[in-house]
């Protein structure tokens, strides 16, 4: 007996690309760029170099919004993954 020609399981492989990118956003987030920052300096020449810089408020922005964060470690990441923010019960 012959096999219908709709019923291939070819036909239907791309449906796993979509459901893993679905996936991953849910369970990953959302990718946010950071937007704007405030920081303090660590001492002589921190003005010209990142990396001697103490950040204290990282906005980042993506497809959910603005998200501000205020690190404790003195340092803001470049992009920074969130999920969508759930109404309040």
């Amino acid at each position: 007996m012959r096999r219908a020609w709709l019923l291939r399981a070819s036909y239907f492989i791309w449906v796993i690309i979509p459901a893993g990118l679905y996936l991953l956003l849910q369970t990953a987030g959302t990718p946010h760029v950071i937007w704007s920052y405030d920081w303090r300096p660590l001492g002589p020449g921190s003005h010209g170099d990142p990396s001697r810089r103490y950040y204290i408020r990282c906005t980042y922005i993506g497809t959910t919004g603005a998200l501000t964060e205020y690190p404790t470690d003195g340092t803001c990441g470049t992009i920074r993954f969130a999920r969508p923010r759930r109404a309040a019960r």
